[in-house]
């Protein structure tokens, strides 16, 4: 088995030196060793980092990442929360489609005055009464550069 230094994982991934580190500190990987400076990595690190890219992806945080493959060496895939995951995306899509919908019909709408529109104004008092949640908030976590 070859071990892989931190510029070939990077090199390999895409994934910067900088945020390998990070996620090693963060217990999402782990490195095995080192040659002089650089840190060491067995090649099934590749997929690893592929996992973490596809919950970023699907919208998970590092921490939840890190609850949903494990911190450890072996990766074990936690599939209830997988669902509940995919329960929270199937909501989004619904709430953006009627967005969507909404600000098609608004666009194309014969009403000289939009906010005359019977529809609009159904939206209106639906965004008014609390009842179009709020777009979710993207997360930025800090990366170590």
């Amino acid at each position: 088995m070859s071990l892989l230094d931190i510029s070939e994982v990077a090199r390999r991934t895409g994934v910067p030196a900088s945020t390998l580190r990070y996620y090693e500190e963060q217990g999402l990987i782990a490195s095995v060793g080192r040659r002089g400076l650089k840190r060491l990595f067995e090649p099934v690190v590749i997929e690893r980092l592929a996992l973490i890219s596809l919950g970023r992806a699907a919208g998970f945080s590092l921490q939840e990442i890190g609850e949903v493959v494990g911190r450890g060496p072996r990766t074990r895939i936690d599939k209830r929360r997988l669902a509940i995951k995919a329960e929270e995306i199937d909501k989004l899509i619904q709430r953006l489609t009627a967005m969507r919908e909404g600000l098609r019909h608004a666009a194309a709408c014969p009403e000289p005055d939009i906010t005359q529109c019977k529809h609009f104004r159904l939206i209106l008092r639906s965004a008014g009464a609390g009842l179009l949640p709020a777009a979710p908030r993207i997360a930025f976590e800090a990366v170590e550069v």
